[in-house]
C-alpha cells in the first residue's frame, strides 16, 4: 500500500483520537487528577478545567464544535426554550439563567427574554471566567443583565424571586448529591406560576444510540448516566411536588426538554 494512501486512511482516526484525548484530559481527566492530589473537596472541584481557564474557554467555545457535541441538535434544543419564552408575557419580570453554557444559548435566551418584556436577566455561575466570557457575548444588552458568582446548589436568591429559571445541560456534570440540591434551589427561587426550563441528556430509545451514549458517559462524563435512572430530573421534579411538567425528547430520545410550571398555590 502506498504511504500516502495509508496516511490518508489513518488521518481521520488520528484526528478523532486526538480530539477524544484532548477532551478527556480537560474533563474527566481533571477530576481524576484532583482526586489523586486530594483537592476534590473544594466547592468547585467538580468543575472541569475546560470551564475555568479563559484560554480554553475561548478555544473550545466555537459553535460548530458545540453543535457537534450535542449531535447537531443544539439549535433545536435552544429554540425549544426561546420559543417558550417568546410565548410568555414577561413584562416587568425577572429571568434567571443558572450556569453559563458554551455556544449561543445565553445570547438567544437573553434576547428572547428581553423581547418578551423581562426587566432583568440574571446569569449565575460558580466560575468567574465563565461569567466574564458570557458578558462579552451580551454587550448589546448592557443594563438589562446582571452577572452573579453563585453556586447552583446554594443560590443566594430569595424564595420566589424569579419568574423563569433556565438550566441548560448542567445536571449531568454535577456530583449526584448536588443534582438534587440544584433542582431544589431552582424550585425554591421560582415564583408561583413561574417556569423552569431544563435541557439535558436522556436515555436514548434506539439500542445503538443508547450503547454509544453509555460509552461516551462512561469515558468522559460518568456522572451523567444517573440521569437515566436514579437521578432522572423529571422524576426528581415530580418528587418535589408543586409543579406541573411538560416533557418531550429529541433525536430518538437522546435529549430532553422539561418545562416545569410552579403551581400558584405553592409556597
Amino acid at each position: 500500500m502506498p504511504a500516502w494512501l495509508l496516511y490518508t486512511l489513518l488521518s481521520p482516526f488520528f484526528v478523532l483520537a486526538s480530539t477524544a484525548a484532548f477532551f478527556f484530559t480537560l474533563t474527566r481527566g481533571t477530576l481524576i487528577m484532583r482526586g489523586a492530589f486530594g483537592t476534590s473537596r473544594q466547592d468547585a472541584a467538580h468543575v472541569y478545567f475546560i470551564y475555568s481557564n479563559m484560554r480554553l474557554i475561548k478555544l473550545v467555545d466555537f459553535q460548530p464544535i458545540i453543535a457537534a457535541i450535542l449531535l447537531f441538535q443544539y439549535d433545536r434544543l435552544v429554540s425549544s426554550i426561546t420559543d417558550g419564552l417568546r410565548r410568555t408575557n414577561l413584562d416587568g419580570k425577572k429571568v434567571l439563567i443558572t450556569s453559563c453554557a458554551f455556544g449561543n444559548v445565553i445570547p438567544r435566551i437573553v434576547a428572547a427574554a428581553v423581547e418578551s418584556g423581562a426587566r432583568r436577566v440574571l446569569i449565575a455561575d460558580i466560575i468567574t471566567n465563565e461569567l466574564m466570557h458570557a458578558q462579552g457575548k451580551l454587550n448589546e444588552f448592557s443594563g438589562k443583565v446582571e452577572f452573579l458568582e453563585e453556586d447552583a446548589s446554594a443560590m443566594k436568591q430569595e424564595d420566589g424571586s424569579v419568574d423563569v429559571n433556565v438550566i441548560f445541560f448542567l445536571l449531568h456534570e454535577l456530583p449526584h448529591h448536588l443534582k438534587d440540591k440544584a433542582l431544589r434551589e431552582a424550585a425554591r427561587v421560582l415564583a408561583p406560576g413561574g417556569k423552569l426550563y431544563l435541557a439535558e441528556f436522556h436515555r436514548p430509545d434506539a439500542w445503538l444510540l443508547r450503547a454509544l451514549s453509555w460509552t461516551y458517559f462512561k469515558v468522559f462524563e460518568p456522572l451523567g448516566l444517573a440521569l437515566w435512572n436514579s437521578h432522572d430530573p423529571l422524576k426528581q421534579i415530580d418528587a418535589l411536588g408543586g409543579f406541573t411538567c411538560e416533557h418531550h425528547t429529541v433525536f430518538f430520545g437522546n435529549f430532553q426538554i422539561i418545562v416545569a410550571t410552579k403551581n400558584l398555590t405553592a409556597c
